[in-house]
Parts: structure tokens; C-alpha cells; sequence
């Protein structure tokens, strides 16, 4: 009877524990750490894109849930072993944690990006001139005045017996060719200066014709130059940070990204406002991390406002909620509300407000 009665505890406490594991649980442990402007603590009250976009979701699924706020290498932990529900910060989705854990569709394309001090005035003038004024830039300059001395001089040569006036006789009428043969190619036309005999029009009209066509293809080639100095800017600029002191957030896609790409000198923060005081305070020379972030971060606090955000754009990343491996039905409701959230113009309305639109 002892026996019996030891075994029908044993069957009910195993059929309890069975029950409770198969059994999902009635609220939703929703993680998060704060990272504006997704997601915006101020003093427990939430707000923010993820939050909108959460909240959306759950009532139009009925979920029950509370938030529960923690560190985001705890939120990795947790979304691996399965201890939170679903995380609804901006996880950029990559290989290593698709491994260990699962992510919904994809909410928002995103990169990261730099944070420096502001230039100065001179140092942006320096800079621009700099890109101006480059070799080949110098190199068309020298060969169009190469050209218009040549057609100056020859000018000059049926000039200078018969229209002495204008293209004197003596050495001085060389610079008179050359005035005459740099204003006719820039189409500049003050008159002063005109051929009158027939090889001289001659020489005119050929000048003419070559410098309407050199003028076009040196402007066309300067043009050219610059946009792709601008293009190539963004890797040259970005590799230029590689031995200097710059920070970032820990157990960040961008602290993993600056690690794999051979980025030395590098400080790790617990949060991008930590990261951005140091540079404040002239310990980096660069802040790198999310651009939206960072941007945020940026124009919300007048204290840090002489920062700005460089062109560079690197890591393109995809940002989604986190969920663990074993909630694939909740995966595919979240889903397919993402999808739909993303189509209304709302959504549109809310990238708006936080100046996330491109």
C-alpha cells in the first residue's frame, strides 16, 4: 500500500512538472535595455519606435506581457537559453546570433556610423579645397594654359603688323595674345580685343571650337572627380580611424564588426551616452555605433550638440526582435504583423517624428 501510494506521488509530481513545461506561459517576458530613440525610459515610462511597433502587436494579438529592463549582454543570455520571451530592442541580425537564437522580420535597415567633433570653419575650407585641387584637377588646369598660350602666341604671330592697336608688335603683345586667347575660351568676350586679318579669324575660330569642347570635358572630369572622391570618402575616412582612439558599445554588432576588421585602439561602453561623454571630453577621437542612435543621441542633448555624425556609412545591419529558438508559432504571428504594421502609413508617420526617415 506504501508502494502504491509512492508511485501515484511520483506519476502526479511528473505529469505536473510535463504539464508545466508544455504549458506556455499566460504573460510574456519582454525584455529591453534602453536605446533611443527605439526605446525611451524616462523614469518607467516607455516610449519609442519598438515600443509603438510592440505594443501594436500585442494588442492586435491580445498578449499578455510586462517589460522587463536588463543589460543587453543579459538579453543575449537570455534569448539563447530561453529564460525571456521575446526582446524588442534593435538586434541587428547576424549568423552568430541567428545560431543561438531566433529573430522576427526585419522592422528597420539601419548602418552604423561615426561621431566626431565638429570641424572648424578653416579645417572644413582646408578640407574642401583639398579635394578640389587634387592632380588631375591641377594636371587639366596646366594643359589649358599650355593651349592658350599656344593659340595666344599664334594669334599674336598674324596680329601684330596689321592690328598693332590691340596686339602690340613688341613682347608685350604676347600677354595681349594670351589675355585674348583666356578670355575667348571662357566665353568671357570683352571685346577689347578682336582679330582682324583672315588667318588670325582663322586661328580665332579654331580656338573656339577646341575650347567649347575641352571646357565641356574638363567640367564634365571635375564633376566626375569629386563625386567619386565623395563615394571613396566613406572607406578612406573610415580606415583612417584604425590606429586612432575610438569607442563603441559593448556586445555590440559594431564592436563585433570594428574587432573583425582589425580596429585596435578601441574603448567599449555600456551605453552609447557613456560613449559619447568620453568623446565629449576629448578621450576619443571617434564615437562609432548605430547611426540612428547616435543621431538621436546627438540633437536630444544640447551638451553634446558640438558633436555631428560623419558620412560614413559601414555594417549595414537589418534590426528585428529577438525571440528564443522554441517560439516559432509566436514568431510567425509577430511576423506577419510586422509586415502589416510596416505597410500603414503610421509607421511612416513615426520614423517621421524621430527623424529616421532617409
Amino acid at each position: 500500500m506504501r508502494n502504491l501510494s509512492l508511485l501515484l506521488i511520483w506519476c502526479f509530481s511528473f505529469i505536473t512538472i510535463y504539464g508545466q513545461e508544455d504549458t506556455p506561459k499566460d504573460t510574456l517576458v519582454v525584455a529591453y535595455v534602453q536605446s533611443p530613440p527605439f526605446i525611451i525610459d524616462n523614469q518607467g515610462t516607455l516610449s519609442g519606435i519598438s515600443i509603438y511597433l510592440w505594443e501594436e502587436i500585442a494588442n492586435n494579438l491580445d498578449l499578455s506581457f510586462r517589460y522587463q529592463a536588463m543589460p543587453l549582454k543579459e538579453i543575449l543570455n537570455r534569448l539563447e537559453n530561453g529564460t525571456v520571451d521575446i526582446s524588442i530592442n534593435p538586434l541587428a541580425i547576424t549568423y552568430d546570433r541567428y545560431e543561438k537564437f531566433d529573430f522576427t522580420h526585419c522592422f528597420y535597415m539601419s548602418n552604423s556610423t561615426v561621431a566626431v567633433h565638429k570641424a572648424s570653419s578653416i579645417r572644413k575650407i582646408s578640407q574642401f579645397l583639398k579635394s578640389i585641387f587634387n592632380f588631375n584637377f591641377l594636371r587639366g588646369i596646366l594643359f589649358l594654359m599650355s593651349l592658350a598660350s599656344i593659340f595666344g602666341l599664334l594669334i599674336w604671330k598674324f596680329e601684330k603688323e596689321k592690328n598693332p592697336q590691340q596686339f602690340h608688335p613688341d613682347n608685350k603683345g604676347i600677354w595681349d595674345g594670351i589675355w585674348w586667347s583666356i578670355v575667348t575660351i571662357t566665353t568671357v568676350g570683352y571685346g577689347d580685343k578682336a582679330p582682324k586679318t583672315r588667318g588670325g579669324k582663322m586661328v580665332a575660330l579654331v580656338w573656339m571650337l577646341i575650347g567649347i569642347l575641352f571646357i565641356s570635358g574638363l567640367t564634365a572630369s571635375f564633376a566626375s572627380s569629386l563625386t567619386i572622391n565623395r563615394l571613396s570618402a566613406d572607406v578612406e575616412r573610415l580606415e583612417a580611424f584604425k590606429k586612432r582612439p575610438i569607442g563603441t558599445v559593448k556586445n555590440s554588432d559594431t564592436a563585433e564588426y570594428l574587432r573583425s576588421h582589425f580596429f585596435k585602439n578601441i574603448t567599449f561602453y555600456d551605453s552609447v551616452f557613456l560613449g559619447l561623454n568620453a568623446l565629449d571630453a576629448n578621450q576619443l577621437d571617434a564615437f562609432l555605433y548605430d547611426a540612428p542612435i547616435l543621431k538621436y543621441k546627438i540633437n536630444q542633448n544640447v551638451h553634446i550638440d558640438h558633436l555631428e555624425i560623419l558620412p560614413i556609412h559601414f555594417d549595414q545591419q537589418f534590426y528585428a526582435f529577438g525571440l528564443p529558438k522554441n517560439r516559432l508559432e509566436l514568431k510567425e504571428k509577430i511576423s506577419r504583423l510586422i509586415i502589416k504594421e510596416l505597410e500603414h502609413d503610421e509607421w511612416q508617420m513615426i520614423l517621421s517624428e524621430y527623424d529616421l526617415l532617409d
